[in-house]
């Protein structure tokens, strides 16, 4: 209260405060907000998946690559045509003290020094619609994006990053210079949001990021489209260096996080089942993690199914529960416990397991499968490996 007149309101100056009077201990925890900050504490903010490339399921190398697939890293896909030939691995070479463990990498080794029109390269990652609703794409408020990555080649120069926008047939291009041979570079890449064309809400294929590493005169003769407009092929990688030009060329990626905004963060490090789950909605396979499809083993091997008499020498059902709910129902691969693919085996538990036994599925939905085997050797049950797949496909 006040004794007299209420002294006039001051608006406080940096020179009314002096050092140690505003000190930490003096403001309450609660009174430092993240507005306040610059950090940005808003989980699942990376609307990539497996950015620090630390899940491969389906293998850590595969060589002789010539033809577009997922071959190591979870959620990125490798497109080619006609540019070189490739192995592709999880490598351990990682940027020095950031956190990161592993990285993809790109060896060249069959080389293409002149590339035809239509050959290319790049890695991709698709996203579904339904994941990409806050950016109010298609608004007058839609977002920005930033993506920040980091990189490291022995071929320096200009490279181009895409994203591709499939519900509309959109797409917007930005460079990066790869400035330094064999040294890792962080990069950082604003996107203005688009305001044409609304996003699907669904879970099919909405968004790509292309990191392109080669590409022929047909996407590189326009003028790059460094503003969203509709799709334009010749105007998607102009000015992008030839990667397979040289079986010398390397390409290393780890951190990439593509996040609302107009300025990076740092790079979103969830924990290992996190990221695990997150890739099994897109891909899964019964043999445990390390091993690969087609090995010779009865590790994580699914045993279902029967008949109503017991063992039979004819019709077996069963049924196998995913890990995890899929994006959609899977494609299904299937091996018996020997290795061949397209086959089970027919058990007759503490008896005899007959390999090389049909099979087929009668239903499929994305948590489960409905499995049947018609084989002649006596059996009670199906004994099966099997890989799924629910990727964003072309069609989806």
């Amino acid at each position: 209260m006040y004794i007299g007149s209420k002294p006039a309101d001051k608006v406080l100056t940096a020179s009314d405060i002096t050092d140690g009077v505003v000190s930490t201990a003096k403001i309450a925890d609660n009174a430092v907000t993240a507005d306040k900050t610059s950090y940005k504490d808003v989980p699942f903010r990376n609307i990539l998946i497996n950015g620090d490339m630390s899940l491969a399921q389906r293998a850590t190398s595969t060589a002789s690559i010539t033809a577009s697939g997922y071959y190591t890293i979870d959620r990125f896909k490798t497109n080619i045509s006609s540019a070189g030939t490739w192995t592709q691995s999880q490598s351990t070479t990682v940027p020095s003290g950031q956190g990161f463990a592993t990285s993809l990498k790109m060896d060249c080794t069959t080389a293409d020094g002149s590339l035809g029109a239509a050959d290319s390269l790049n890695i991709q990652q698709r996203i579904e619609g339904q994941n990409l609703q806050y950016l109010k794409k298609g608004t007058s408020s839609a977002e920005s994006l930033t993506l920040s990555f980091w990189v490291r080649s022995n071929k320096t120069g200009t490279y181009i990053v895409e994203l591709y926008e499939s519900d509309n047939t959109r797409s917007i291009s930005k460079s990066y210079t790869i400035d330094s041979s064999d040294t890792w570079e962080q990069k950082e890449i604003t996107f203005a949001g688009d305001t044409s064309g609304a996003l699907n809400n669904d879970n099919a294929r909405s968004l790509d990021v292309n990191f392109f590493l080669a590409a022929g005169s047909n996407f590189t003769s326009g003028t790059l489209a460094t503003s969203w407009s509709s799709y334009t092929a010749a105007n998607r990688a102009v000015g992008q260096v030839n990667l397979a030009d040289s079986t010398s060329n390397e390409f290393f990626i780890t951190g990439v996080q593509l996040e609302v905004g107009t300025t990076a963060s740092d790079f979103e490090f969830l924990p290992y089942d996190v990221n695990l789950q997150r890739c099994q909605r897109y891909y899964q396979k019964s043999y445990s993690y390390a091993t690969a499809l087609g090995t010779n083993t009865t590790v994580g091997i699914v045993t279902t199914g029967g008949s109503a008499g017991g063992f039979t020498t004819g019709y077996l059902t069963g049924n196998i529960k995913f890990e995890k709910i899929m994006r959609a129902a899977p494609t299904l691969t299937f091996y018996e416990k020997g290795g061949d693919s397209g086959v089970c085996s027919r058990l007759k538990a503490g008896v005899s397991r007959t390999d090389n036994q049909p099979i087929a599925t009668e239903s499929i939905s994305d948590n489960n499968a409905s499995i049947y085997s018609t084989g002649t050797a006596d059996a009670g049950s199906i004994d099966v490996h099997f890989e799924a797949t629910a990727e964003l496909w072309l069609i989806q």
